[in-house]
């Protein structure tokens, strides 16, 4: 029988989110008069924060680890997109702007903060970071090595938070840039990614042998079936993460301009 329900225990991951969970709930209660005097305790931000930490393992600790990691490519993906768009953007608006600064508002981090934020640099570390990691070699490496597995997941989810640091940093020292910029990053994202788009949906070949020689899950789906689907989902789920971050940058925008007659 084929066994895909299995859930992630392991020391690291567990250990991880709960070492997060706590660090959050010590600079937010015992230590928040000392980093913001005056401050209420950040009830939104809270929920937001450990909502991201319930769906990062959900999304690597549930039974869809284990669909993607041996026999679903499309399963990977949907992984993937769980990592990149609702855990990162929940973390980033889950922390309070103090909370960051107390570390980024450091003198000797401003010109390295000033460079990784910058949007076309932020930009390039995501599109670089999920389009190298595609490739069939690296890949598959990570499939079949649990470290390198890992490894990967913290680098796609690390270049997601640069991705989405210019619409929702959290930051006073770094902040969020211009509506337009945010607009245009959007747009230089989405183009970027189509060639690796095109490359998993259009390719005749299957890239991954792990997938190729994968038992079935589902009948219906052969492998060239699930990496058509595979790729859809990318591209489908940065297509509805790039619009939806569009028109909240085009609202802020309109209401920006609706309520300064006559300013940009």
């Amino acid at each position: 029988m084929i066994n895909w329900s299995h859930w992630h225990n392991e020391p690291y991951l567990i250990g991880g989110l709960i070492f997060l969970g706590w660090l959050f709930a010590l600079l937010a209660g015992p230590l928040r008069d000392r980093l913001a005097p005056g401050e209420p305790y950040p009830r939104g931000h809270a929920i937001r924060f450990y909502t991201a930490l319930v769906l990062f393992y959900l999304a690597v600790g549930s039974p869809l680890d284990q669909m993607g990691e041996r026999f679903l490519f499309s399963a990977h993906m949907v992984q993937h997109a769980l990592l990149m768009y609702p855990v990162a953007i929940l973390f980033l608006l889950g922390l309070p702007h103090w909370m960051v600064d107390a570390l980024l508002g450091r003198p000797q981090l401003r010109t390295l903060g000033r460079i990784l934020s910058h949007p076309i640099v932020a930009g390039l570390i995501y599109v670089l970071t999920v389009s190298v990691w595609h490739a069939p070699v690296l890949y598959e490496w990570a499939l079949q090595d649990k470290l390198v597995h890992v490894l990967e997941h913290v680098m796609f989810f690390g270049a997601s938070l640069f991705y989405w640091w210019t619409q929702c940093s959290p930051s006073r020292a770094f902040p969020r840039r211009a509506h337009a910029t945010q607009m245009l990053l959007q747009l230089g994202v989405v183009i970027g990614l189509t060639p690796l788009f095109a490359y998993i949906t259009f390719s005749s070949d299957i890239l991954y042998p792990t997938y190729e020689f994968a038992p079935r899950l589902f009948n219906s789906l052969d492998p060239g079936n699930d990496q058509l689907l595979a790729g859809v989902i990318m591209k489908i789920g940065g297509m509805f993460a790039a619009l939806g971050a569009v028109g909240v940058a085009f609202y802020h925008w309109f209401r920006q301009t609706e309520s300064t007659p006559g300013q940009a």
